[in-house]
């Protein structure tokens, strides 16, 4: 279930009130007239099935209330409505399975935004993972996939091409090319610090590293696992389950590559730094090809979905 909350000009309050009477996916509709400020007009109050919210939103965005007012939109975690619980019945699909796009491309802007944190949890990750490569732990290899925030931007990349989003396709790669070249150059002037102390030494990258040698060997299983990973990345983020990123984060070998590729650098160790880069290059490939034609896929189903939806609530209307 959706909670609407839209602050609407006082001449386009009938507009949006009828949007929202007519659709069979809206449970509960409430309206406070002249309670609001800015814009000067009314809160409109509305609990809206999570399937009918595509074409709730579509509909008031083409009114222009967005505009000229304001379209807030909440997850409803809990509810206790029998209208509630007819209006999910009435709408297709699953409310677990439907993609609210505004949600969808609010996250991705936001996950694409290149600041102080996004740059800061990158670059203590690539600096795990380059420790977990010399001690060769795999523990801490799992820690630096964990920390490292990159799988909103490589999701962000499938939203801008299935949306048609240039702006957030342009934020996105932005973020990914500064976000890994900063993480990797912080990391690879900690590592010469290291060498210059003694702390690492050439053996260290070179030598035998059982734990840790998937981070500069790419094969067909490194595709495949990215591939896997980012489509059920983009469905936790899509869906209103969320369980499975965690998954994600321990499965696609990115930030320990960008690790090894500055250890590579401080070292001179040419194969290191072309296997990791090739590493890096496979699954951020995979993960965007996925995450692409995941969200493709999820909205021609819900297109279709949102089709049947118009004309099944124009069959009455043509009986009068």
């Amino acid at each position: 279930m959706l909670h609407m909350r839209i602050l609407s000009p006082a001449a386009m309050t009938d507009d949006v009130i009828d949007i929202l009477d007519r659709d069979t996916g809206v449970s509960g509709l409430a309206v406070v007239r002249g309670s609001s400020l800015k814009p000067p007009g009314d809160v409109v109050l509305a609990d809206v099935a999570r399937e009918a919210g595509n074409d709730v939103i579509q509909k008031l965005r083409a009114l222009g209330v967005h505009r000229a007012g304001s379209v807030e939109i909440d997850q409803v975690r809990t509810w206790l409505s029998r209208s509630g619980f007819d209006a999910e019945m009435r709408t297709p699909g699953s409310s677990a399975d439907a993609v609210v796009w505004a949600e969808v491309a609010q996250r991705s802007y936001e996950e694409t935004e290149l600041n102080w944190t996004y740059l800061s949890f990158m670059t203590m990750a690539t600096m795990i993972a380059a420790i977990a490569i010399v001690l060769d732990s795999q523990i801490l290899v799992i820690g630096a996939m964990v920390l490292g925030p990159e799988f909103g931007a490589i999701a962000a990349l499938g939203v801008a091409l299935v949306r048609r989003r240039p702006v957030l396709l342009g934020h996105a790669i932005r973020t990914l090319l500064f976000g890994f070249g900063a993480a990797i150059v912080v990391t690879f002037l900690m590592a010469l610090i290291g060498r210059g102390l003694g702390w690492i030494t050439i053996e260290d990258v070179t030598g035998p590293r059982p734990g840790t040698a998937f981070i500069y060997t790419p094969d067909k299983w490194s595709f495949i696992v990215a591939v896997i990973a980012a489509a059920a990345g983009v469905l936790a983020l899509t869906s209103s389950k969320a369980s499975g990123l965690a998954g994600v984060f321990i499965s696609v070998t990115t930030v320990p590559a960008a690790g090894n590729i500055a250890l590579g650098l401080a070292f001179g160790v040419g194969d290191a730094i072309q296997g990791s880069t090739l590493q890096l290059a496979v699954n951020l490939s995979g993960m965007a090809l996925a995450g692409w034609a995941t969200l493709a896929f999820q909205q021609a189903v819900w297109s279709r979905i949102s089709v049947r939806r118009a004309k099944a609530m124009s069959k009455p209307h043509r009986m009068l």
